[in-house]
């Protein structure tokens, strides 16, 4: 039985270049990416997108570049035929779309008409290619610059039109792009458009903080600095958030190298290790930073999608970047601290208490068999009182006279003080007690709400007296709309207000008095990285611990006695209460014996 033998044969140009197309056009904003990219690269001053169904019905992108004569747009259409290698030198190219394959990639997968004049002098044309056959080619009618349309994209390839996502996920990616290449270039005007309605409009001519204060968000204009580095002719520059601006994903993240917007594992790592000891593990910086490097320094043609780069010194690039921003944070605060004795330091680490919910798992709980039964029936009636007296509104809190407490009866020890307005300072029978105010309500906020949650009815509710209107990006508020009755049963009622906001009718009821906008948006944030199977199971913890967050004692509120006592013994009847939502510990304890130590008693 003799083998067969498969001969090596050409492939025909449609299947080529669909074959491109798989690596240039992944999805409808992949698309999009290439056309704007495009119409940048003709030197335009004011691009405009239209989009439907989220770019899977149309993509037309116009500008008013330098345009195309009639012979250059067929031959635009042709692989590898492009304008922006004015030699072989590929390595130094300064333009985004260089590889020339976006256009017969997209024209074979799609139906594509391109209609350009080229100056005022020139004749408009227009040229029609379906899925890869010609159409039609003739005279147009439209000013000076370019239109390109992109219908059915993936139409006749249904095994690939059924591996995209919903209208939504690719309308929020198509949204991304345009505000990714708008805010790389201020100097252009960009408006987009999704299905009749106006999503994006800038005006040409921005400065980059106004720029990114519109595309990222308005309030990182108070909430941010700027970063401006040079090291030889290598130039960093943009604005970086502050560590208290944070999000909870970290898609508002703007980097770009060269102009050129990318997704580059080295820069991201970059920026987390710059504000590695700012932020918490789960949070995000908010900033926009642009890296100006010589053409021969970095690769831009690792990828066909262009959104990867290689760098020839990527170790003093990343140090560049952490030291850039590091600086720029520090220009609000050069205070320095005396270090303090390591040994003596030693001695306030507290061991983490296990998270379990076992009784003999944690030094508040007593073997007896009703005591934690008991005690939680306590800890209702104190969390009342507590949350009376913190959450309400200063002016509303009465002053309760602290009975005294004997230390010894309780192993949080009795409220002293507070330090900074952030850390309650306790006399413990065995030593000195630090408690972080926000953190440990943080974590009693957190039992609560999963408490109310565990039962079958919903969560109570705090109606509020007038709707808060949130804005939002319109991605964020179609997840929020879709998880509003789930986020109900919580007992955060919410109600879409036009295409990018949302209205607040009310929140859980232990959260009230918390800052419902950054509630809200970080809600949208854990959504988008979560998905819609955050609120479920053992995910809905996530969402919880963010709810918790925002209905907290905040660090800088200045406590009663009474009130601090109140917290220490809520902690005492709460389960996993020795670390805060976030991982971190809530208090740490100083012996009487290392006292004596820091003083040279002992």
């Amino acid at each position: 039985m003799s083998e067969h033998v498969r001969t090596i044969r050409r492939l025909p140009e449609s299947l080529i270049n669909r074959i491109a197309a798989g690596e240039v056009v992944e999805r409808p904003a992949s698309a999009l990416k290439e056309l704007v990219e495009n119409a940048i690269d003709a030197s335009a001053s004011q691009i405009s997108v239209r989009l439907a169904e989220g770019g899977l019905a149309l993509i037309e992108v116009t500008d008013d570049g330098c345009g195309m004569r009639a012979d250059e747009i067929e031959l635009a259409l042709e692989r590898h035929a492009t304008s922006k290698l004015p030699d072989e030198a590929i390595e130094m190219v300064a333009t985004l779309g260089f590889r020339g394959e976006a256009l017969p990639s997209i024209a074979s997968v799609a139906k594509v008409t391109i209609e350009s004049r080229a100056g005022l002098g020139g004749d408009a044309w227009s040229r029609v290619v379906d899925h890869g056959m010609l159409v039609s080619d003739g005279p147009a009618a439209l000013p000076p610059g370019t239109r390109v349309r992109v219908e059915d994209l993936f139409g006749k390839v249904p095994a690939r039109r059924k591996f995209l996502r919903s209208v939504r996920s690719e309308w929020a990616a198509s949204l991304d792009v345009v505000r990714r290449l708008a805010l790389a270039r201020p100097d252009l005007g960009f408006t987009l458009e999704h299905d009749g309605r106006r999503a994006l409009h800038v005006q040409p001519g921005d400065t980059l903080a106004a720029r990114t204060a519109q595309i990222v968000a308005r309030e990182l204009h108070d909430n941010a600095v700027a970063v401006d580095l040079a090291r030889g002719a290598y130039h960093l520059m943009g604005v970086a958030g502050l560590p208290t601006y944070n999000r909870g994903v970290a898609d508002h993240q703007y980097l770009f190298v060269n102009g050129r917007p990318v997704k580059d594992k080295l820069l991201i790592g970059a920026v987390r290790g710059a504000y590695a000891d700012m932020l918490a593990r789960d949070r995000h910086a908010v900033l926009a930073l642009f890296l100006e490097v010589p053409a021969e320094e970095v690769d831009v043609n690792v990828h066909p999608a262009k959104t990867e780069v290689r760098f020839r010194d990527p170790a003093f690039v990343r140090g560049m970047i952490v030291s850039g921003l590091r600086q720029a944070l520090m220009t609000g605060d050069r205070r320095s601290a005396q270090a303090p004795d390591a040994v003596a330091m030693r001695a306030w680490q507290a061991e983490p208490v296990a998270p379990s919910t076992t009784p003999q798992s944690s030094m508040f709980w007593q073997s007896q068999p009703n005591y934690q039964a008991s005690r939680l029936s306590e800890a209702g009636q104190l969390w009342r009182e507590y949350e009376t007296a913190v959450l309400a509104p200063p002016a509303a809190r009465a002053e309760v006279a602290a009975e005294p407490v004997p230390a010894a009866s309780h192993p949080l020890g009795v409220a002293r003080g507070q330090v900074a307005a952030t850390y309650i300072v306790a006399e413990a029978e065995d030593g000195l007690v630090l408690i972080d105010q926000h953190a440990a309500h943080e974590r009693l906020v957190l039992e609560r709400l999963r408490a109310a949650g565990a039962g079958e009815d919903a969560a109570p509710a705090q109606a509020l007296l007038l709707p808060e209107v949130v804005e939002l990006d319109e991605p964020s508020c179609d997840r929020l709309e879709e998880a509003a009755d789930q986020l109900a049963a919580f007992g955060l009622v919410l109600e879409r207000f036009g295409p990018a906001a949302m209205l607040v009718r009310s929140v859980p009821a232990v959260l009230k008095g918390g800052d419902i906008q950054a509630l809200v948006r970080d809600v949208a944030d854990d959504l988008a990285k979560n998905g819609a199977a955050l609120l479920l199971g053992e995910k809905r913890d996530l969402v919880l611990a963010t709810m918790a967050c925002h209905g907290s004692v905040r660090a800088g509120r200045v406590l009663s006695v009474a009130e601090m006592n109140a917290l220490l013994r809520e902690m005492e009847v709460t389960p996993r209460s020795g670390q805060c939502n976030h991982g971190r510990p809530t208090w740490i304890k100083l012996a009487h014996g290392d006292i004596e130590k820091l003083f040279g008693r002992k």
